[in-house]
């Protein structure tokens, strides 16, 4: 009969952990175990505070005093009445905010944490954000390759935009890529983005006929797709070599003579049409001119009333900026005063020439 006892408590979420006085461990299910990392299932609560205390017995340390979970306990132990409250366990990342209750049990003292599927959950969620943001580029460029400023604000906690700028055979590489849906999903496509593109390829049509190819291999049924506009400025000749793939918003390039629009009408990339044979097309460029690569989230970010902000509030933005730093900072003012908050990602690379 324990043992089903013990199987039963192993099957459920909740985590629980039994201990005695000494703050010994003599039982705890799965979820703690696997919610806190405890590499054992025996033990003192050292084991899953992770403190690093090696002074005393668990319990008597220096550090002992300031653990929380040890005091939340030692309230029970002393006064034998259940204990309710907010604790934070460990520190740093791997810190834990969480709602746990402790009862005694006879001789025990029975502790439930409340919250232990929702917090795993989010701290899951916060490895998958640090991970994100190891994608995206450096803040600026080095020296002697083409300035440029970005931001990427995510709708959610995990975004589907990708930027990216590099450099590949003496020329500055941009890449902006929107995948379909929101949230975890998408964050797992736009890394497949990021690990997909050949960074070697100077085509910017060749990069993107290649990534295709890959997403054909992972047989993923229409409703995925990824929109994408990617360019090799060359500096030599002057030259900006650009394709899209289904992007739908406009590349932009500020001149002496106002704003161009460059636009482009591709599939994006998905299996609609297998084999699609994206072109690279060519514009020239004048020193001092800035180039900047938006998604779609930006022209339709919506204020509280429903308008959209629109591309012709990008291009009054990037007229009044001297700099791709200027514009970018403007940018994202004027967007969340406009907003208030979004329902897209939000993604922008501006170059200088």
């Amino acid at each position: 009969m324990a043992n089903l006892y013990r199987d039963v408590l192993d099957s459920i979420p909740t985590a629980a952990i039994v201990v005695d006085g000494h703050y010994k461990i003599k039982y705890m299910n799965r979820a703690f175990g696997e919610y806190f990392r405890a590499g054992k299932r025996k033990g003192t609560l050292r084991d899953v505070t992770h403190c690093g205390e090696k002074e005393g017995k668990c319990g008597e340390g220096v550090r002992c005093a300031y653990c929380s979970l040890k005091n939340l306990f030692a309230e029970v132990i002393y006064s034998g009445k259940t204990a309710f409250r907010k604790i934070i366990v460990g520190s740093g990342e791997e810190g834990l905010a969480l709602r746990m209750k402790v009862c005694p049990l006879g001789n025990y003292y029975l502790g439930v944490v409340d919250n232990a599927y929702e917090t795993e959950i989010a701290r899951e969620m916060h490895s998958a954000q640090t991970i994100q943001q190891r994608l995206l580029p450096p803040a600026s460029g080095g020296e002697g390759e083409v300035p440029y400023s970005f931001t990427y604000i995510p709708c959610r906690e995990i975004g589907g935009d990708l930027p990216d700028v590099y450099e590949a055979g003496g020329s500055t590489m941009g890449l902006i890529a929107d995948v379909s849906g929101k949230g975890v999903a998408a964050g797992m496509l736009s890394a497949f983005v990021k690990a997909g593109w050949d960074r070697t390829e100077r085509s910017p049509a060749a990069a993107i006929r290649k990534l295709n190819d890959k997403f054909a291999e992972m047989n993923l049924d229409e409703r995925s797709y990824i929109t994408a506009a990617a360019v090799r400025i060359d500096r030599e000749n002057a030259e900006i070599l650009y394709c899209f793939a289904g992007h739908n918003a406009p590349i932009l390039l500020k001149t002496g003579e106002g704003i161009a629009e460059i636009e482009g009408s591709t599939p994006p990339i998905s299996t609609w049409i297998p084999g699609y044979a994206y072109e690279d097309r060519t514009i020239p460029y004048h020193k001092g001119e800035i180039l900047v690569l938006i998604t779609d989230g930006v022209i339709e970010s919506k204020s509280p009333s429903g308008e959209q902000f629109g591309v012709e509030r990008v291009e009054e933005i990037l007229r009044r900026s001297a700099s791709s730093d200027l514009f970018i900072e403007r940018l994202k003012s004027v967007l969340k005063s406009f907003c208030g908050s979004f329902n897209d990602d939000i993604t922008a690379i501006a170059f200088d020439l």
